[in-house]
Formats: C-alpha cells, structure tokens, sequence
C-alpha cells in the first residue's frame, strides 16, 4: 500500500501541473515572465557594460535591498508609508462613500456641490501638497490628508454609478409592500452598488500609494518617498530601485487584498470563469 501511494505521487503532480496550466495558466506564466524579465535585464546590462549608477543589474538591486533590510531603514521606512497609504486610504473611501450616498440620495445635492467636487479634482494634488504640508506640517497628517484626496474620488464616482445602476424594478416592488427608504438601500441599493464600489475600492488604494510617495516627495523626514529622495543625492541608483520594488510589492499586496475581500463579500457577482466582476 505504501508503495502503491509513492508510485501514485508524480501521476497527481502531473496531472495537478495539466490542471493549473489548464485552469490557471498566470500561476505560472506570472512568475515565468518576471524571471525571464530579470535574465535579461541582468544578461543587457552586463553585455552592453551599462554604468551602474545608470541602470544597476538586478543583483545589485538585491544586493541594496538586502542591505537596506540588515540596517532596518528599509522596513522603517517601509512602515511609515504604509500607514499613511492606510490612513489616507480609510479616510478617503469612508468620505467617498458618504458623499457618494448623499449625492445619489438628494437630487439638489447633485446638481449644487458636485459640480465643485469635479473642478476640485481637476486640480493637480501634486500642486496642492505643497499647501496641504504648510497647513499641516511635515508629520503624518499632511501625508494622510493628501493621500485620502486622491483616494476619494475615484470611490465617490464608482459609490454614484452603484447606486443609479440599481435596477428601478427592484425599487418599485419594495415601495410596493410600504418599504422604508432605509430597507430599499440596505437591501437593494447598497448590494447592487457593491461591486461598483469594491472597483473603485480598487483603484483608490493603488492611488493611495501614489499620494503618499508624492506628499512624501514634497516635505518628508520619513517614509520611502523621502529614501529614494535620499538615495538620489547619494546616486544611490540601486538603492532607488530597491524601494520601488519594495513600492510595487506593496501596490501589489493592497490590490489583492481588495480583490480578495470582494470575492468573498459579493460572491454573487460571478463571470463564468468565476471572477468578480468589477474586480
């Protein structure tokens, strides 16, 4: 029996790798792809003789990376960015969503002050982080402020589309049974709003690290904006590139985190490969 399950073990594998590059081929082909990227990258630079304070090869990124992780400034830094894009983040997706909900819920509301919402985003946040650190100094706040303005539009536009893609039917048979305003949008508007709102839940957190790197750029003692500011003066080149790997891992993290959270709280909302939609 024993030798009848070893012998059975490379057959499930095998037909586990049939599965997943059946069913799952990005398993895969993600990891493939960034492996050939790195060959390569390092393969150019070394043939051609690049300088490395122009393009370091990927070995020296690992190398600064490994370095910034034994001195600990990389994982400080790393935490003070993280909590301002997660700070900044809750504070522009709840402002987005309660806007959102009055603006859709008060037609005089729509036509008045999102008007004035729309030219306020039209204005460069880059512009205005040099205001927001003089109103707010150069800590946490100032970083908080600026990353919660560029998260929250994106989820106020996706809370209005949810909410007045809701299908009127739906509406008028909960009217029809003397449903209050508060049932018909906890049991029809918000659930059809979801996975709007999980879209642009999405896009704010990426934005969420945007604008704490770019606050972070304009007045910082802290953070991984103000390293690569750091490394930059030094020519520091590899030491760049390790921070933006280490900004991209954090991007990446946040946007499968949400995406995780959606599939699981709108599971109803499913394509036919089982994805969420809106995702």
């Amino acid at each position: 029996m024993a030798s009848r399950s070893l012998a059975e073990q490379p057959r499930r594998a095998a037909s586990l790798r049939r599965y997943m590059l059946r069913n799952r081929p990005e398993i895969l082909l993600v990891p493939t792809i960034f492996v050939l990227i790195v060959a390569v990258w390092e393969l150019l630079v070394k043939l051609l003789a690049v300088p490395i304070y122009i393009l370091p090869p990927p070995t020296e990124i690992w190398r600064a990376f490994r370095d910034g992780l034994g001195s600990g400034s990389l994982v400080e830094h790393t935490w003070v960015t993280l909590q301002e894009v997660l700070l900044g983040f809750a504070v522009g997706s709840v402002a987005g969503l309660v806007v959102g909900v009055i603006v859709t819920r008060f037609r005089l509301v729509e036509r008045t002050v999102y008007p004035y919402v729309v030219a306020f985003q039209t204005v460069p946040k880059v512009a205005l982080a040099p205001l927001i650190v003089t109103w707010f100094g150069f800590g946490m706040t100032s970083k908080v402020v600026t990353t919660a303005l560029i998260a929250f539009f994106p989820l106020l536009v996706n809370v209005i589309a949810g909410l007045q893609s809701v299908d009127q039917d739906r509406i008028d048979l909960l009217r029809s049974v003397n449903a209050s305003e508060w049932q018909i949008f906890r049991m029809v508007r918000f659930p059809s709003a979801l996975p709007f709102i999980f879209a642009g839940l999405d896009v704010a957190i990426v934005f969420s690290v945007i604008g704490a790197i770019v606050s972070e750029f304009v007045g910082a003692r802290a953070g991984l904006g103000y390293l690569i500011q750091v490394n930059n003066y030094n020519l520091n080149v590899s030491g760049t590139f390790a921070v933006l790997v280490v900004l991209s891992v954090m991007g990446l993290t946040l946007h499968l985190v949400v995406q995780w959270v959606n599939r699981r709280v709108v599971f109803w909302q499913r394509d036919d490969r089982g994805s969420v939609v809106g995702a």
